[in-house]
């Protein structure tokens, strides 16, 4: 693998619209980012919707797609450009079928290679493993280098790193992954610009 990883931004969980969407379009222009997803802790559909609306517009206008966490049914209504799905959320066929060949379709695999393949096999445009560090959330498994660099050379499909991330973890990474998710790495720093220029100078 040769070509540098390129950047994905998760939302945070809980957000204002008004007061997020300036500080998003002032990273989006700082920063080259590939991908914006999405991905509030709230099921209610208004909340959803309206940050859906105003990250779409700051989005959009710098030619950066927005996808949505879970909620596939939103995706087309709400003018997105796809979905990412949690750990154990299936359903990639269908949806393929139901958004079409140009909506992007994403997946998170935990740490399982198994998993990953079957994704691909039914049509994700990109797995995620996750996490790749040290938390308390979830079984405490991480997703090694080696699992890594084993999808690098075997698979093609594109494969993202995140959870945990730090910056040790980008430079030990960034040979062998296509994208990095960064969420709350950023949003809980002082300064969010700050911190995404240094991961995306580890980057190499």
């Amino acid at each position: 693998m040769t070509d540098r990883p390129q950047i994905c931004l998760i939302t945070p969980a809980q957000l204002d619209p008004e007061s997020f969407a300036p500080l998003l379009a002032a990273l989006l222009d700082d920063m080259p980012v590939a991908c914006l997803r999405l991905s509030l802790a709230t099921g209610d559909e208004d909340l959803i919707s309206r940050a859906a609306d105003a990250l779409r517009e700051v989005a959009h206008a710098r030619d950066v797609p927005l996808v949505i966490e879970r909620h596939t049914l939103l995706a087309e209504r709400l003018g997105l450009d796809g979905v990412h799905l949690p750990r154990g959320m299936g359903g990639i066929r269908k949806l393929r079928t139901a958004l079409g060949g140009d909506a992007i379709i994403g997946t998170d695999c935990g740490t399982l290679r198994h998993d990953g393949m079957n994704a691909g096999e039914a049509g994700a445009d990109y797995v995620s493993f996750s996490p790749v560090g040290l938390t308390t959330l979830g079984s405490g498994a991480r997703a090694e280098r080696e699992l890594f660099e084993w999808w690098s050379e075997m698979i093609e499909l594109p494969v993202m790193a995140e959870g945990a991330l730090t910056l040790e973890l980008v430079r030990d990474l960034a040979p062998v992954t296509d994208f990095f998710a960064f969420g709350d790495e950023l949003w809980s720093s002082a300064d969010p610009a700050q911190m995404l220029r240094s991961f995306n100078a580890a980057m190499g």
